[in-house]
């Protein structure tokens, strides 16, 4: 297998959530590292499934955390489920601000539940909704069964925060799929219009790392790209994970640009013990 040496540049696409950082607690070393990794020749873009925050909001949180990121280096999902849509359509939000800056952005018209005209739009769009309630979820329903198409930013099922696991934007999703009968068209990692986000902003990748097989694993795979699983995240050491066979594990990404940037070869599962087990 190739290895990694020392100097070899290439273009790194990381995940956030579980990678950079739980929560508004950083992960140890991560930001130094990646500064580390950036100043060797390495080129980082960052894309991440959570579609609630803006862009400016990642953006300023990836400053405190002392990363300098060019906005056109920050990929989400908000902004590939936007793509979904057609300017000049109106599109039921369940999620957050993100979403709604991604639709206008793209010249969709945000509907807020509640609000009049909330059953006439074109889609549903849905994501981390942290004020999801009955009445929120009864509106996206009645506007799915009226015809609108159901549009999902991702479906992770979990989110990790600095305590541990909360419920994703899959899980929302998953009660809307259940009380409409219908089935989304998903945008966020793994699927097509990521990859068609990745390969039109970035173009190849050569490495892909994240906390999660079945989405970041899987869009290394679409790629044609190498993925490193970190388990700093959603996937911790010793978890049984599906998906793709990681190339590399680390226990995170400090432990993972540590040897890449020591010219080390790194084989499947030669970094931070305890590897998942399959």
């Amino acid at each position: 297998m190739e290895s990694f040496g020392r100097g070899r540049t290439g273009q790194w696409l990381v995940d956030l959530d579980g990678v950079v950082w739980t929560g508004e607690r950083p992960i140890p070393g991560a930001a130094g590292a990646l500064r580390r990794l950036g100043e060797a020749g390495t080129q980082l873009a960052y894309f991440t499934n959570n579609s609630h925050p803006r862009r400016g909001d990642h953006l300023a949180k990836l400053a405190r955390h002392g990363l300098d990121v060019d906005p056109g280096d920050l990929l989400t999902s908000a902004e590939a489920a936007a793509r979904l849509c057609r300017p000049g359509e109106r599109a039921l939000v369940l999620g957050g601000p993100g979403i709604q800056e991604a639709l206008e952005a793209r010249g969709v018209e945000p509907v807020q539940p509640g609000s009049q005209g909330a059953r006439s739009v074109d889609a549903v769009v849905v994501g981390l909704d942290l004020v999801l309630d009955y009445w929120r979820l009864s509106a996206g329903m009645r506007a799915v069964l009226a015809g609108a198409r159901l549009v999902a930013t991702n479906d992770d099922a979990t989110f990790p925060v600095r305590d541990g696991l909360q419920p994703g934007a899959g899980s929302v999703l998953a009660a809307l799929e259940v009380a409409t009968g219908a089935r989304a068209v998903v945008a966020g990692k793994p699927n097509e219009p990521a990859a068609s986000l990745v390969a039109e902003r970035l173009g190849r990748v050569d490495l892909v790392v994240g906390d999660r097989t079945s989405t970041d694993g899987a869009l290394a795979r679409r790629l044609g790209a190498r993925f490193a699983l970190v388990l700093s995240g959603v996937t911790r050491p010793g978890a049984e994970v599906t998906g793709p066979e990681p190339d590399l594990v680390a226990s995170d990404v400090a432990d993972l640009v540590r040897h890449v940037l020591s010219g080390e070869p790194l084989e499947p599962g030669r970094l931070g013990g305890g590897a998942p087990t399959r």
